[in-house]
């Protein structure tokens, strides 16, 4: 059997603009609570966000924003940050998400390839300071034309005010003129070389992707979702707050950036039923002294994703009660999610594979250099096809024709195996596999079996550079408090016997953290720079 699965036909497609979808959601539940802002204690229901909404749409059309300009949206995820993406939305502007961890460098970069025309950026945020930076870079930020900052009363009222003279008839006409399949939005993905691309994402993308994952994780009205992941990313505002505006469930931000005690603290406080993050979100928070103390009795379901989910911590968050917990996969290109776990799936699932195909996409597995698909079992590029597939990077053909072939399928760059049923083990990166002495090593199985051991909490595999078999494999362990850090011979010493020896990493480096981006994935490019580096391979 071929390595391709079509997924079902149901729920029908939405055939609207995330206006015209949050428009229904009001009218269905407009009482209902919509938002609610953890680090301010402010809350609004649907009705008091739709009217929010109204008037920021109103400003920027009264600050001159078109359809089709480019908005910019810089800072940590806060209340102000969801207005703006409902209120471009309505105008038919393009939202352009700026990474809140970019400097002045990566700043000018994306404000010019994109055109930005405003941009509404928070003062500052941890060792963020963004008025500066803009400050410092306004110059060579060809098209911008005005700076709000979200969180200076007279900046965001003045752009509120700016809406005093246009009228619900224009702020109407301007809505009826807009198209599902119409560029919404611009999310750059960092790639491990080169400057970022701006996927080019619309209505019809990231709404349907926002409703179908809903629908996996079974949302209804009475839903209250935690958001601790980012919204520049599509985790936090397609998996996040489509996900509940498509459903009428409640969006709650638990705190600017990550903190595993406010996200627990604001899951239990407000007795949220989903719960969002990457893996080392979650090992974070079950790591918590005083985790016992949070009562997380209202947790049915959420969404891991990012990177595979240890088996161990799997276990822990069906022994809290949250058994239909979830694993998504994707990536910004594909609006994201191309295949989820379903919330009855085992744990052999859960852990062992990212699910299966979603609503309306295609999916198969293919030879990375002949692109024919493959039998089932074996190992190659994994490519979706569908409405969630991006209109394309903005403004790059090229890069686009590099990544979407011509019969529309989006070439993904990961490895992975689609099982008899359908299921798919994402293996690695086509890059990151490694290649000693002319085996190809996946990392993720050796850090599954290293996660098994009793005192290592986190693990992380590279290759690294070696003169004899070319690669070489180094393992980067993060400890169980109170634990004996494990050397090289320790490792080889647990391994020796159940894993075959050319999968036994040479080298050892224990660390108190891995290297994140802002998401929470951890970035191997840089492990692999800093473990050839310290080790002397270079």
């Amino acid at each position: 059997m071929e390595s391709y699965a079509q997924g079902e036909a149901s729920p029908a497609l939405l055939e609207e603009t995330i206006g015209a979808n949050l428009a229904r959601t009001v009218a269905a539940h407009g009482d209902r609570e919509a938002l609610v802002e953890c680090a301010t204690g402010r809350r609004w229901t649907w009705a008091e966000l739709d009217a929010d909404v109204d008037r920021l749409a109103r400003g920027l059309m009264g600050a001159g924003v078109a359809k089709g300009d480019r908005v910019g949206i810089w800072g940590p995820n806060s209340a102000e940050w969801t207005l703006v993406q409902f209120a471009t939305a309505r105008i038919g502007a393009v939202l352009v998400n700026v990474n809140p961890a970019y400097r002045t460098h990566e700043l000018a970069y994306v404000a010019n390839q994109s055109g930005m025309r405003l941009v509404v950026s928070a003062s500052s945020f941890r060792t963020s300071d963004y008025r500066a930076m803009i400050e410092e870079t306004r110059a060579d930020l060809h098209a911008l034309q005005r700076v709000v900052h979200l969180d200076d009363e007279e900046s965001w009222g003045g752009l509120l005010a700016d809406g005093d003279d246009v009228t619900a008839d224009d702020l109407a006409e301007r809505a009826a003129s807009l198209s599902p399949t119409d560029p919404i939005n611009i999310q750059y993905t960092s790639g491990t070389t080169g400057f970022p691309k701006g996927a080019t994402l619309s209505h019809r993308n990231i709404l349907n992707n926002g409703y179908l994952v809903g629908e996996v994780c079974g949302y209804t009205e009475v839903d209250r979702v935690c958001i601790p992941v980012p919204f520049y990313h599509c985790f936090g505002m397609v998996m996040g707050n489509l996900a509940c505006s498509t459903h009428g469930a409640t969006m709650v931000i638990p705190a600017p950036g990550f903190d595993p005690a406010l996200t627990l603290r604001a899951t239990a406080d407000e007795r949220c039923t989903s719960l969002y993050g990457v893996p080392t979100m979650f090992i974070a928070e079950w790591a918590l002294p005083d985790f016992a103390s949070y009562d997380l009795t209202s947790v049915r379901t959420g969404i891991m994703a990012g990177s595979p989910c240890p088996e161990e911590m799997m276990k822990k968050l069906i022994s809290a009660g949250i058994d239909e917990m979830t694993i998504a996969y994707g990536m910004t290109e594909t609006s994201p999610v191309s295949t989820h776990t379903r919330r009855d799936d085992s744990l052999e699932r859960k852990v062992g594979t990212v699910g299966r195909v979603c609503p309306h996409l295609e999916i198969r597995i293919v030879d990375p250099v002949t692109g024919d698909t493959l039998p089932r079992g074996e190992a190659g590029e994994f490519c979706t096809r569908g409405y969630s597939v991006m209109l394309g990077y903005w403004d790059d053909e090229e890069k686009t024709r590099e990544a979407i072939d011509a019969d529309g399928w989006m070439h993904t760059g990961d490895l992975g195996v689609m099982d008899d049923d359908g299921y798919v083990r994402i293996t690695g990166r086509i890059k990151d596999m490694v290649i000693r002495g002319g085996e190809n090593i996946y990392p993720r199985e050796i850090e599954e079996f290293l996660y098994t051991h009793p005192d290592i909490e986190d693990v992380q595999v590279v290759g690294v550079p070696d003169e004899k078999y070319g690669e070489e494999l180094c393992a980067w362990l993060r400890m169980r408090p109170g634990a004996a850090p494990l050397d090289a011979d320790g490792v080889r010493a647990f391994a020796t016997g159940k894993l075959a020896h050319y999968k036994i990493p040479r080298y050892v480096m224990v660390v108190e953290e891995f290297p994140l981006t802002v998401t929470g994935k951890v970035r191997k490019v840089e492990m692999r720079e800093v473990s050839t580096r310290e080790l002397g391979l270079a």
